[in-house]
């Protein structure tokens, strides 16, 4: 994710840059609006909004949290793909208002109408597509178009949340469309950057082994677990969709395999990312156990694993990684990095344990959520000087 040139800018630093503003405002509002979930939950807080409680924090996961991030990323990568400038500015900014207009619209739904609120939320997902399909035919990146797959995906599903929501007072199927969306993002790129940083790194700090080159294998574990996400969304309590996630499953955890993510321990900044996506996997295996032991183990041990393992996980350290890369310091996660990223996993452990325990008021609840608080709420803190001041010697970045 090399900067390609810029255009002259002077405006606000924050806004020269599209992982600024997105991932600032993503991570605080990630890490906090988990403070308003458990008081939900429990009934000791009522939002302004037509969503229940759960549906409401699935939402603002997946199509609140989820987008801020991965426009920070695609906006920032994207430019590298197409060598084309990027966006800045006053065109920023009005997505970054968008973006705040969803929140504000959702959280006060039961004011505006759900109509209203379908229209602004949805918004933001299709204008961040609109633009990116823009950048990626202008700069005749073809291969690159594969990325709008999935946005186009989690923008279905964001119009189909708010229709099942409203039409039978529950979200189902879209939720799971969802993570098919963002579990689809996670492979495709994950298997992109993942083994790319493991293998400059390997290369310069510890010579031996290195990752497997992108081959046909690939490929299939990517087809596999799409096919299988697919199969969970529409029959999410059959037979044949366990059967389809435990394949996907051995598929992934061989396919990570093959990226020497143990020799990379010395490095948070690289293991972290192995870290991330092996709770896609985990979160594969955990589905279909609970398809053949549905009364061992709940189906939400492998729905949080994948939304607060796999999406937080690498969500977090993609973050990390671009925004000390691209705010010229150092590669090195550091001992806050480091521990912000310990509390991640800390939450995806803690809430997997609490969804296979059945445990909705015990402490590992409460553990989970106050550790995904101190990932990104931290991740927010500590990283908000940098974001938001002008890259040392640049004008642009």
């Amino acid at each position: 994710m090399a900067i390609p040139r810029t255009r002259l800018y002077t405006g606000p630093a924050i806004l020269s840059y599209g992982f600024r503003p997105f991932f600032l405002l993503g991570s605080l509002y990630s890490g906090l609006s988990i403070l308003l979930w458990l008081p939900q939950f429990y009934g000791e807080l009522s939002l302004s909004t037509l969503f229940a409680p759960t549906d409401w924090h699935v939402h603002e996961l997946y199509f609140g949290f989820l987008p801020a991030i991965a426009t920070g990323f695609l906006f920032t990568a994207v430019p590298n793909w197409t060598g084309r400038m990027p966006l800045q500015g006053d065109g920023l900014l009005a997505l970054v208002l968008l973006w705040i207009a969803g929140r504000l619209a959702i959280t006060f739904s039961s004011h505006i109408g759900w109509q209203a609120a379908l229209i602004i939320d949805a918004g933001f997902l299709i204008a961040v597509a609109m633009v990116i399909a823009r950048e990626i035919i202008a700069g005749a990146n073809w291969r690159n178009l594969k990325v709008l797959l999935p946005l186009t995906i989690l923008t279905a599903a964001n119009i189909a949340f708010h229709l099942e929501a409203h039409f039978n007072g529950v979200s189902d199927i879209s939720r799971r469309l969802a993570a098919l969306a963002a579990i689809t993002l996670i492979m495709l790129i994950g298997g992109r950057v993942i083994p790319s940083f493991t293998r400059n790194w390997l290369v310069r700090e510890n010579p031996g082994r290195l990752p497997a080159a992108f081959s046909r294998f690939d490929l299939l574990s990517i087809a596999v677990g799409v096919a299988a996400l697919v199969l969970w969304t529409a029959y999410p309590d059959s037979l044949a969709t366990a059967s389809a996630m435990a394949i996907a499953a051995l598929f992934q955890f061989i396919r990570l395999a093959r990226w020497a993510g143990l020799r990379t321990l010395r490095d948070p900044l690289v293991w972290m990312l192995h870290a991330g996506y092996l709770f896609v996997p985990v979160g594969f295996a955990l589905i279909a156990a609970g398809g053949f032991w549905p009364e061992t183990v709940s189906p939400l041990a492998g729905v949080h694993a994948l939304g607060v393992g796999a999406v937080g996980g690498m969500t977090l350290s993609m973050m990390v990684r671009a925004s000390l890369g691209h705010t010229g310091q150092q590669l090195k996660a550091g001992l806050s990095g480091t521990l912000i990223f310990s509390a991640l996993l800390v939450a995806a452990v803690t809430r997997i344990l609490a969804a296979l325990s059945d445990s909705h008021t015990g402490i590992t609840l409460h553990v989970a959520a106050f550790a995904w608080m101190v990932a990104f709420a931290g991740f927010g803190l500590l990283f908000a000087p940098a974001l938001s001041r002008r890259r040392k010697g640049k004008t642009a970045q």
